[in-house]
């Protein structure tokens, strides 16, 4: 077999939403290359593990996998959950090289797909009363809200709006209510919610809880998972990493 299977790694999550968000942005994946063979996979809280899912690639008698994190920054699950996992399915296989992509932020394809969220929700760019938060999940890995931040800067400049303020759900400022606060400072009279999310989930709702308890009727965009910029941005971190070199293989 001589094409590597692409293994798309989510974080996964106890809402089962996430999970069908998921296998909906795998079958746009599927849909724009159907020769391929994509398999989807998660860290925890959601079946199949991607420790079983290399299993199964192996046993198909692969000898190679690419592994995609649907991962939008650099933070822990990137940096250490997806390698660990590699790691133990190479030692159980010795035979089989998996190559790492690189995650999926930051990209242009990821800021237009959160961007066509916001418009779809309703929200106009020539609005100078409306304020935007940027809500992703927060991190303790300062880039990965660098990352937010840049994106909601982007957006302001090429806006009327009143303010575009990233925000998070946890770990990092500002909050909600914070953002909020900002926003109504700079003169802003509505608001919107934009999504650095791929796929609904405990974050995302609290996000959307506190954006409601704190404004009248805020316009709120959806997660950005099968938006087909995205799925093409998969497909571009699956062909950068055919051309990297492989991890080594265990002794």
């Amino acid at each position: 077999m001589t094409t590597a299977p692409l293994v798309a790694v989510a974080h996964g999550s106890r809402d089962p939403r996430s999970a069908a968000t998921i296998h909906r942005l795998l079958d746009v994946v599927r849909a724009l290359r159907p020769e391929l063979d994509v398999r989807v996979a998660f860290l925890d809280l959601s079946q199949p593990l991607l420790g079983d899912v290399l299993d199964a690639v192996r046993a198909d008698g692969h000898r190679e996998a690419v592994v995609v994190p649907l991962l939008l920054g650099h933070a822990f699950h990137a940096r250490v959950d997806v390698p660990a996992a590699v790691a133990d399915a190479q030692q159980r296989h010795p035979d089989l090289r998996v190559r790492i992509g690189d995650v999926l932020g930051p990209d242009p394809r990821l800021d237009a797909a959160a961007w066509r969220r916001l418009l779809a929700a309703g929200a106009d760019p020539d609005d100078p009363e409306l304020g935007v938060l940027l809500a992703g999940a927060g991190s303790s890995h300062a880039p990965a809200n660098r990352l937010v931040a840049d994106v909601a800067a982007r957006w302001q400049s090429r806006t009327s709006w009143a303010g575009t303020v990233a925000t998070f759900a946890a770990a990092a400022a500002p909050d909600v209510p914070a953002a909020i606060e900002l926003l109504r400072a700079r003169g802003a009279r509505r608001f919107a919610v934009g999504s650095w999310f791929l796929a609904p989930g405990l974050l995302p709702d609290r996000i959307v809880e506190l954006a409601q308890a704190r404004s009248d009727a805020p316009l709120i965009a959806g997660p950005m998972a099968d938006d087909p910029g995205v799925a093409d941005l998969v497909l571009h971190r699956y062909d950068l990493a055919t051309v990297d070199a492989p991890l080594p293989v265990p002794a």
